[in-house]
């Protein structure tokens, strides 16, 4: 979800104020992909770089996330939006914690869509985490090193029982991946829109799926075409 520093940069107004734009976005393509019947949708809410960016601009977003939760926790269930969480968020402010945990917990039962929130997430630090467990089941014997195969690794991803995506959707035009979902994304088919993310809707999100509906995803290999 980039753009929105740009977006409010464009308005002459501090990066917060587009962070808070966002959420209207937010909600717009939660909605918009549970009425398309979308099963699973992430969201790169904050990354571990982020923690680089000026305190001010970190403690808003903080702020924002937390509000935004309490708002909208009847919204979700409404639409009965699932949420989950990836990454660390050990490390957030602990009534961001609170406040996701109760979330979690309130919508575990909604069979609609599943929402996860990638907080404080690192696409390297997931594998590198992943392959320390995996390292340390051999070391204690309860593992063979042949055993070791891609549904394993998958099994230890924190997407553990989450399909990999068939369609990433990278607002702003940027050129690049950004550390998300490194082993997931192995054959999702990418959607590059210069589109900054606070003007994102439902319209935007149909073109995007439009477009991929076009593709034809051979995952390496070459369809036999019957006339």
């Amino acid at each position: 979800m980039d753009g929105n520093g740009r977006w409010a940069k464009s308005k002459g107004a501090a990066r917060i104020f587009g962070h808070r734009n966002a959420i209207q976005s937010v909600i717009d393509i939660t909605e918009g992909c549970g009425e398309l019947g979308v099963k699973y949708l992430t969201l790169y809410a904050f990354s571990t770089e982020n923690w680089g960016r000026p305190a001010e601009e970190v403690n808003g977003l903080m702020e924002l996330l937390v509000n935004t939760i309490k708002k909208e926790i009847n919204r979700l269930h409404k639409n009965h939006v699932r949420l989950l969480t990836i990454g660390d968020i050990s490390h957030l402010p602990k009534d961001c914690q609170v406040n996701l945990a109760e979330a979690k917990d309130s919508t575990k039962s909604n069979k609609g869509l599943t929402v996860l929130l990638a907080l404080n997430y690192s696409g390297r630090s997931e594998i590198v985490k992943a392959v320390k467990t995996i390292a340390s089941a051999i070391k204690e014997g309860n593992l063979l090193p042949g055993q070791i195969d891609e549904k394993l690794i998958s099994d230890h991803m924190e997407t553990a029982g989450v399909p990999d995506p068939e369609l990433l959707i990278r607002t702003s035009g940027e050129m690049r991946i950004s550390n998300f979902l490194l082993w997931q994304i192995a054959y999702t088919e990418l959607y590059i829109t210069k589109t900054l993310w606070p003007d994102f809707r439902k319209e935007d999100l149909y073109e995007a799926i439009c477009a991929y509906q076009k593709r034809e995803r051979r995952f390496g290999k070459v369809l036999e075409r019957t006339e």
